[in-house]
């Protein structure tokens, strides 16, 4: 009896090894890259929230503008010397480079 039950106890204790380290490279993967990726998203969620008219942005492609309006999934840039305006999705904004006072 008491060899059955030192055999189940080894049995979880090499099957607890076994996924050790399985355990072990989630957690490395989650805190080095999922954590930081979705803390990451939520800056720039928030950033494309508090964009206002007048601010300078960069969208994904490079199209450096002037936020002209602002609706609810779209902005309007305009861009250039000669005023062109091009209407752009909020997730296409990449970086706002004008500086707010919060």
């Amino acid at each position: 009896m008491f060899s059955v039950l030192a055999e189940q106890q080894a049995s979880v204790g090499s099957l607890l090894l076994t996924f050790l380290p399985l355990v072990a490279i989630f957690a490395f993967f989650y805190l080095l890259i999922l954590r930081p990726q979705k803390k990451q998203e939520k800056k720039d969620q928030q950033m494309r929230d508090n964009l206002e008219v007048g601010d300078e942005v960069v969208t994904n492609g490079g199209i450096v503008g002037i936020v002209f309006s602002i609706k609810e999934d779209t902005v309007v840039i305009e861009t250039g010397g000669d005023r062109s305006k091009i209407r752009v999705k909020k997730w296409a904004i990449a970086k706002n480079e004008t500086e707010h006072d919060s």
